[in-house]
């Protein structure tokens, strides 16, 4: 099985935001981790996140421990600060499920 999250973001600035999935796409790989989906939202009808969304997708990871060890890796805590921080005005997790 693997743990997968369905994450909503209202990503502020797109430039910055791409070099974060850049720098941090081999440490996730490195944690069994990788991307399923991923959408830019043009419109949203309804919504309970509480802030805008303009970015919707999935992260998966081999299982919650994988998962925990990535976002407490301090190289992970470093990318998150310089890009994550400046990129992102706010985030929701909409669910997060294991997956056969």
């Amino acid at each position: 099985m693997t743990f997968e999250m369905l994450v909503a973001l209202h990503v502020s600035d797109a430039a910055v935001y791409a070099q974060y999935r850049a720098a941090m796409a081999p440490l996730l790989e490195r944690h069994g981790g990788g991307f399923r989906h991923d959408f830019e939202v043009a419109r949203v009808l309804k919504s309970e996140a509480g802030s805008a969304i303009n970015r919707v997708f999935t992260i998966h990871f081999r299982d919650r421990a994988n998962r925990d060890a990535f976002f407490a890796n301090p190289e992970y805590q470093a990318m998150k600060r310089r890009y994550f921080e400046a990129s992102v005005r706010s985030t929701a997790i909409l669910a997060e499920y294991e997956r056969p």
